[in-house]
């Protein structure tokens, strides 16, 4: 089985969290484990219809965010890695600092000092210097930057393709591969050499 840990925060987004978790649903060999932060479930309530059994019925296990003692906390638990999507700058700047008070960042903070792919999914815009400084704290540790920045070329016809090409992307950094978007330079990816590009000059 590959183990797979998903953190929730309550930045703008969570719906970046949950598709990665229906993506994962493809593979039968996917364990995932699920950890959502108590104002992750506020934000839900505002951002989408979902119901929080429907989420936590996409993992495998799901872990109380207060549980420091939950089997994740451990080196000894072996995953291929943790995506926290989104990521609040408050949770980020706890990994950075090594602030392990909740499940979440304890469990990064396992993930990184094992050298496993943790994967932040920041969500905050613009940044001071105080988050850019973090966030280069969190770089030279070993964390993946992962803002989730829309990709265009790929022409998304919806909110779902641009979360999908995102999440994609994302699950590439866990050497996870689920062709949910077209990829650059693959069919459907970009126009074909001398394709005017909609927009572009000239147009």
């Amino acid at each position: 089985m590959k183990r797979v840990i998903v953190g929730i925060t309550g930045a703008t987004g969570t719906i970046y969290g949950v598709r990665l978790m229906e993506m994962m649903q493809a593979d039968p060999e996917m364990e995932i484990h699920l950890i959502m932060s108590r104002s992750a479930k506020l934000t839900l309530k505002m951002e989408h219809d979902l119901e929080l059994d429907y989420i936590n019925g996409l993992a495998h296990e799901v872990h109380d965010p207060g549980n420091i003692g939950a089997s994740i906390s451990s080196g000894s638990f072996h995953s291929s890695g943790m995506v926290i999507a989104p990521c609040s700058i408050k949770t980020m700047s706890n990994i950075a600092m090594g602030n392990t008070g909740d499940l979440i960042s304890r469990a990064a903070d396992v993930i990184l000092k094992e050298r496993r792919t943790l994967v932040v999914a920041i969500r905050e815009t613009p940044l001071h210097l105080g988050h850019i400084e973090n966030l280069a704290r969190l770089a030279r540790i070993g964390a993946v930057i992962f803002p989730p920045v829309p990709a265009f070329y790929n022409r998304p016809a919806s909110l779902q393709d641009v979360v999908d090409q995102s999440c994609m992307r994302m699950l590439d950094q866990l050497d996870i591969h689920i062709e949910s978007a077209p990829r650059w330079g693959e069919e459907g990816g970009v126009p074909a050499v001398g394709q005017q590009i909609s927009g572009g000059r000239g147009s």
